[in-house]
C-alpha cells in the first residue's frame, strides 16, 4: 500500500507538473520568463519528491523482489532524476543569472540543455507509467 502511494505521489507529480501546470503558465502568464521561473521551481520540487520517492521504493522493494526488471526501471528513473536536478537544472540556472539574450549562445545552449532535459523528463516520465500499469509486485503464476 505504502509503495503504491509513493508511486503514486512521484508520478502522478511529473505528468502533472510536465504536461498539464507548465503549459498552463506559459499559455497563460503574458511573462514567459516568470512561467519558466515558477515551472523550473515546479521541476525542482518533483526532482526532490522523485529522489525521495525513489529511494524509499527501491529499499523497499529491493529487499523483495531481488534484481528484477521493476528495479531496474526505478534505479534508471532515479539517476534521470539526480542528472537532472544536479547536472541540468544548474547549468541551466547558472546560464539563465547570466542572461540569455536572443541569438546568443548562452540562449543556445540553454535551449540544448531544454531540450534535453525535456526528452530526459519525458522518458522518465513514460518509465514512471510503465511501473504504475504494471504495479511494483512480482506475480508468480
Amino acid at each position: 500500500m505504502g509503495e503504491r502511494v509513493l508511486l503514486t505521489l512521484w508520478v502522478g507529480g511529473l505528468w502533472v507538473i510536465g504536461y498539464l501546470v507548465t503549459p498552463t503558465l506559459f499559455s497563460m502568464l503574458g511573462d514567459r520568463q516568470l512561467a519558466g521561473n515558477i515551472a523550473g521551481q515546479l521541476f525542482h520540487i518533483i526532482s526532490y519528491v522523485g529522489l525521495v520517492c525513489g529511494a524509499m521504493l527501491l529499499l523497499s522493494i529491493f529487499k523483495r523482489l531481488g534484481l528484477h526488471w521493476r528495479i531496474w526501471v526505478l534505479l534508471a528513473m532515479v539517476l534521470l532524476v539526480a542528472i537532472m536536478a544536479f547536472i541540468l537544472q544548474p547549468m541551466m540556472q547558472n546560464l539563465k543569472l547570466q542572461g540569455l539574450i536572443e541569438g546568443s549562445p548562452a540562449q543556445a545552449k540553454f535551449g540544448m540543455l531544454h531540450g534535453v532535459s525535456a526528452v530526459l523528463y519525458l522518458i522518465n516520465a513514460l518509465m514512471g507509467l510503465i511501473l504504475v500499469v504494471f504495479g511494483l509486485q512480482k506475480y508468480h503464476k
